[in-house]
């Protein structure tokens, strides 16, 4: 009798609960302009007796508890089916189960409606499906959540949120998630104070936006007052310094954590290798997997990126042979990183093999090997590759265009860069970007079209950023335009006052012309500003170490020996032709000291020391920090004549290919 007094008593708590508050038809969709009526934000009853009541009826009518014998193994069996087809994809036969099923508990309900939440084109099918829900649980509630955080944003999310009969930390944590990932932390913060409950994972969430964003100080502070700091919110700071280049902070962060996982060692390498200490970047690896961390994806492409700045070829062939030997060779991304490393290491042969070899491949693949043949001149075989592209169906985006039009500006294809120009806009729907700009500024610049170039300038959507000033103020150097360089130089150190760059142009505007006073007005100007010019050098990779010399270097110790074999090879191009260009030395002094300033360019030393230390047939590898010098260029085609050697030299904005006294630029560069 005081059982059955019981059950009426839960059955008519559970008839309150669910007309009071789980009626789905009033709940009103983010979209939906009705003025129906608001809901509380949770279900909770102020009587802890009832409360607990209320928690037995809704687990005695969502569970299976009311199935017996022969039914609840039927309601199971069919569960197993609608899951199973799920798991492959096939909604419709899950449907057809769910449809035929004579009894469903609120598991039924929920795996249908996760199967259609995260179909893509199934969202309106998930929100009829909640809409009929006789009992919708917090499992129902938070799976419609993620459901409109993925698919209709943040707004709708929240509208939802904010009508949802029942919440927990999960659907709390949802919501502070995707503030913090559209950046709006103030809203997040704002709603994680309100939060009547945290775990582990609010705290992390916050600790890793406010990181994401720059914001040390308050991540700091969150961090020092995290109950528990598990390995995420260590490793979000990890990453929060590196990002803002406080990297003795992430280093010190790094020692102390009492836990490490796959991510946190990912975040040092990359943010190593981001912050132009690649050596370290890629000494963390060797560590990483000495100590048992298997590296992944990530891993790796962050490894072949160090290997890329360092121009170390060899490194990024041990780093290839490891991934042949795991999984990560079937990886689109780890090939992708292949390639481009192999391209910026001057190994075109063996990209080009990579990316024959490669079945399943995606746009970053394709863009990978068009900025390949673009960096290395092959300006045909980089719009031969576009137009494959284009027939296998692979939708180009805005980086494909950024290769397609410095393959075209390399190889001197004005018209047919400013048609791919016009047809990007036109064809594709791709908004121009200021990278864009400054290929077309680049494109028409080197191609004497200089008041088409500035014209350009003035017609951009957007307030011109440094390096567009910065390629017209070359492009003014190349073709000697003194007036137009002057107003470059000025419009490039309005936007950076700082820019060595600007000035040092200006200055080689004015040696080009031999107008030694504007030379040292500029001189005097960057000395006034303390503006510090980078130095050039150049450097070669010879076994397992790698040589760096700068112009009349005066510290490797095998000097002198490179000093007598450039004096050999002097007299050898002299015979053959050579005549210096003096325009390059920019001092005003005498030809002859000209001629010796030259000779000792940094590009010239390294060219010397591989020949004497490499053996005869193998290429010469030799990678700059700034643009080669046209004097430079000029000696090293005699040179490769003269040495029957293949000379590959990188700038700092392309390859050029010496072989047999002729350069893969055709000498437009």
């Amino acid at each position: 009798m005081i059982r059955c007094r019981q059950f009426r008593r839960i059955h008519h708590l559970f008839s309150r609960f669910n007309n009071s508050f789980c009626s789905t038809s009033k709940l009103k969709y983010p979209d939906e302009n009705s003025n129906g009526t608001q809901f509380p934000p949770n279900c909770s009853s102020n009587n802890p007796k009832e409360s607990q009541l209320v928690s037995a009826a809704v687990k005695w009518a969502t569970g299976s508890n009311h199935c017996h014998g022969r039914q609840l193994d039927e309601v199971k069996s069919s569960n197993m089916m609608i899951t199973e087809y799920i798991r492959r994809g096939d909604l419709d036969s899950a449907y057809n189960v769910f449809e035929n099923m004579s009894t469903r508990t609120t598991v039924t309900w929920n795996s249908m409606l996760t199967g259609y939440c995260k179909t893509p084109g199934r969202v309106e099918d998930a929100r009829q499906l909640f809409d009929k829900m006789p009992e919708p649980d917090i499992v129902s509630y938070n799976t419609m959540l993620n459901c409109y955080m993925r698919n209709f944003g943040i707004n709708a999310a929240q509208a939802f949120f904010d009508q949802m009969l029942v919440t927990d930390t999960v659907s709390w944590n949802t919501m502070l998630s995707g503030f913090c990932q559209n950046g709006m932390m103030d809203q997040a913060y704002e709603l994680f104070d309100k939060m009547p409950e945290k775990n582990h994972v609010s705290w992390n969430v916050m600790i890793s936006g406010y990181a994401a964003r720059g914001d040390l100080v308050f991540a700091e502070k969150l961090f020092r007052n995290s109950p528990s700091k598990c390995v995420v919110a260590w490793t979000a700071m990890v990453t929060g310094y590196m990002k803002s280049r406080k990297v003795d902070l992430a280093e010190k962060l790094f020692k102390e954590m009492p836990e490490r996982n796959r991510v946190t060692w990912n975040a040092m390498v990359s943010g190593y290798v981001e912050n132009g200490r690649s050596d370290d970047g890629l000494k963390l690896f060797r560590t990483m997997v000495e100590t048992g961390v298997k590296p992944n994806s990530s891993t790796i492409s962050s490894v072949l990126l160090g290997c890329s700045n360092l121009s170390s070829l060899r490194l990024g062939k041990q780093v290839h042979q490891f991934t042949n030997k795991s999984p990560l060779c079937l990886q689109a991304m780890v090939n992708t990183s292949l390639i481009s490393m192999y391209c910026k290491c001057g190994d075109l042969e063996t990209a080009c093999k990579l990316f024959r070899e490669i079945l399943d491949k995606d746009v970053v693949t394709w863009n990978a090997m068009i900025s390949g043949y673009a960096q290395h001149g092959e300006g045909d075989k980089a719009l031969l590759l576009f137009d494959t592209m284009k027939k296998e169906k692979i939708k180009p985006d805005w980086i494909t265009f950024i290769g397609v039009l410095s393959a075209c500006n390399h190889a001197g294809l004005v018209n047919r860069g400013i048609q791919y120009f016009n047809s990007m806009q036109r064809d594709y729907k791709i908004k121009p970007k200021p990278d864009h700009f400054t290929c077309m500024v680049d494109l028409l610049g080197r191609a004497g079209k200089l008041v088409e170039a500035f014209n350009l300038i003035k017609t951009m959507p957007f307030r011109p950023h440094p390096a567009i000033f910065g390629t017209l103020l070359g492009a003014c150097r190349i073709h000697k335009n003194l007036e137009l360089a002057e107003y470059a130089a000025r419009s490039l150190l309005d936007c950076d006052p700082s820019s060595a760059a600007g000035h040092v142009q200006l200055a080689n505007v004015y040696a080009a012309m031999r107008k030694w006073d504007g030379v040292s007005k500029v001189r005097r100007l960057m000395k006034d500003n303390k503006v510090i010019k980078l130095p050039g050098y150049s450097w070669i990779e010879i076994m397992n170490s790698v040589h760096e010399f700068r112009s009349s270097d005066r510290i490797h110790p095998e000097l002198a020996l490179i000093h007598e074999k450039l004096k050999q090879l002097e007299k050898k191009m002299k015979a053959a032709g050579y005549i210096p260009v003096l325009e390059f030395a920019l001092h005003d002094v005498a030809d002859e000291q000209k001629e010796k300033l030259l000779l000792w360019h940094s590009e010239k030393l390294a060219i010397a020391y591989g020949i004497i230390k490499m053996a005869d047939g193998v290429p010469i590898r030799v990678f700059k920090n700034l643009r080669v010098c046209g004097d430079c260029h000029e000696a090293t085609k005699f040179i490769s004549a003269i040495e029957k050697r293949e000379i590959i030299v990188r700038d700092n904005s392309r390859f050029h290919h010496f072989k047999d006294g002729k350069c893969s630029c055709g000498d437009y560069w």
